[in-house]
């Protein structure tokens, strides 16, 4: 059973930083790929970064340049640093892993607001 949680969620004012951390556990022998997914209220949930296990990263535009997403010394960690955060940037943060041929895991997700 692959378990994905996070953390570091939180309130912060505009221009501040957050870290999110995911942690996966379980049988993760052949990751593929993690990534930071978003869905804010009302929205579709969309890409904001993925490292692949080459190392390749992927941003979406919206975040290219402020956000930076890296995985941990250990294996199934990744972070995603936030920084010059902007209310736009509100939304609740899923983390995600490809594992093997099919294997498709979410976390439960952390709110991120923004505001002053």
């Amino acid at each position: 059973q692959v378990r994905l949680v996070e953390s570091g969620g939180g309130l912060v004012q505009p221009g501040g930083s957050l870290r999110l951390s995911c942690a996966v556990s379980g049988f993760i022998f052949d990751m593929n790929a993690m990534g930071w997914y978003r869905q804010a209220p009302g929205k579709q949930r969309e890409l904001v970064a993925t490292v692949m296990k080459t190392g390749l990263t992927n941003y979406a535009a919206s975040v290219k340049g402020r956000f930076t997403i890296s995985r941990g010394n250990v294996k199934g960690t990744v972070y995603l640093q936030m920084n010059s955060l902007k209310p736009e940037d509100t939304a609740v943060y899923y983390c995600n892993a490809l594992i093997g041929r099919t294997g498709d895991y979410w976390g439960q997700g952390t709110q991120v607001t923004v505001s002053s």
